[in-house]
């Protein structure tokens, strides 16, 4: 089979697709698969002109908000690229965005589009203060799933609690699938080290939705009870000045570092001591999984896929959403007692190479490639939610 891994951004850029996907492509080449990656360059902007039509709304009534007609303008730029630059035909295509799975089934309508959907646009831009829930915004980006629904031929998701969100949306959420993330455990090698200050470690783009003001304020009262620690932030964004006031105000600026982005962070975790990151929502949290392969002890918080990587007590810790004072009780918990962390990151590392392997992944992701082949082969079609959730 030849198949196309068709991807919203540039695999350079940071995230867990793009952190997987190359991955996932090369492991099926070597195994002899026809398999090549797409994305939209960064500079495509205001090419498409192709009018765009939705078969269960219309868009239209929505056109003149500045966040829609944005996003309009950029599925015709994906049209636009994608009949550029694309010339030949695939048994499937594996789209990882929805402006991604719309816009190739709509170019090849004869052609299997799977669709992964890794996270929500429409909760991000609630939680980062730019639209509010239920306004305008919200409505069209919902609505979203719905054509998503009638128009690819699978959606899968990456966590339970991601499936749970989207069924809200759709007519038969049975249909949607699961395949967690998975990881090369070839990029993670964990270090064996002794650390005489406990290190914090997060990873993430700074933006209100990753919480780092929670996690900030809980290392201010860390500090005020007479811990000492580092905390080392990878990652920029739009909140990083916020965030340094903020670590001023808290009195914790001499004990923190900003490092801005890296591009392969996880060179750099088997170094620490503790991987935390106080999310208000996350589908998957592919940051969790790819710090526990170097070994680190996870605090999180309890919602969406962190919650579902996590068991609290067993292989890391969670708390509740926007609780410093407890997110600082459970930063408390792993400094003062070592044994404890320890026996948290081992824990987590065995997890995560058993449930978050890459192998698992493209075994799932076979089994879904082939039932269209068999499909296309005139026989029946295996039920598409059973690909994602039983193989």
């Amino acid at each position: 089979m030849n198949i196309l891994q068709a991807l919203f951004f540039p695999p350079e850029q940071p995230g867990g697709v793009s952190s997987m996907v190359p991955y996932i492509l090369d492991r099926f080449n070597k195994k002899g698969w026809e398999m090549e990656l797409f994305s939209l360059p960064k500079r495509i902007r205001g090419k498409g002109t192709e009018e765009v039509e939705f078969v269960t709304f219309d868009w239209r009534k929505y056109a003149g908000n500045p966040i829609i007609d944005k996003y309009i303008q950029t599925y015709k730029d994906y049209v636009w690229w994608t009949k550029l630059r694309i010339s030949k035909k695939y048994d499937i295509i594996h789209a990882h965005h929805p402006i991604v799975g719309l816009v190739m089934k709509q170019i090849y309508p004869e052609t299997p589009v799977i669709l992964t959907i890794h996270s929500s646009f429409e909760r991000e831009l609630i939680l980062n203060g730019r639209i509010q829930e239920n306004g305008v915004e919200h409505q069209f980006l919902t609505q979203i799933y719905g054509e998503l629904e009638a128009r690819v031929d699978q959606i899968i998701t990456v966590s339970n609690s991601f499936k749970q969100y989207i069924a809200e949306y759709v007519q038969d959420s049975e249909r949607i699938g699961v395949i967690p993330n998975g990881f090369d455990e070839k990029r993670f090698r964990p270090i064996s080290h002794e650390n005489q200050v406990t290190q914090f470690i997060t990873v993430c783009r700074l933006v209100p939705a990753k919480g780092l003001d929670t996690l900030l304020i809980a290392c201010g009262e860390l500090k005020k009870r007479g811990h000492p620690f580092v905390l080392h932030i990878i990652g920029d964004g739009p909140s990083r000045e916020e965030l340094e006031k903020l670590a001023i105000q808290n009195n914790i600026y001499e004990d923190t570092i900003f490092y801005g982005y890296m591009l392969h962070p996880e060179e750099f975790m088997p170094f620490f001591d503790v991987f935390v990151l106080p999310s208000r929502a996350e589908a998957f949290g592919s940051v969790f999984a790819e710090a526990a392969l170097c070994w680190l002890a996870l605090i999180g918080t309890d919602v969406g896929g962190i919650a579902e990587q996590i068991e609290h007590g067993h292989n890391g810790l969670l708390v509740p959403v926007g609780d410093a004072m407890a997110l600082s009780y459970a930063l408390e918990k792993v400094v003062i007692d070592p044994t404890f962390r320890y026996n948290l990151a081992r824990t987590a590392w065995e997890k995560a190479k058993k449930t978050y392997s890459l192998n698992r992944v493209l075994r799932q992701l076979k089994s879904v490639y082939e039932s269209y082949q068999i499909a296309g082969d005139g026989e029946t079609k295996k039920d598409e939610s059973e690909q994602g959730e039983k193989s």
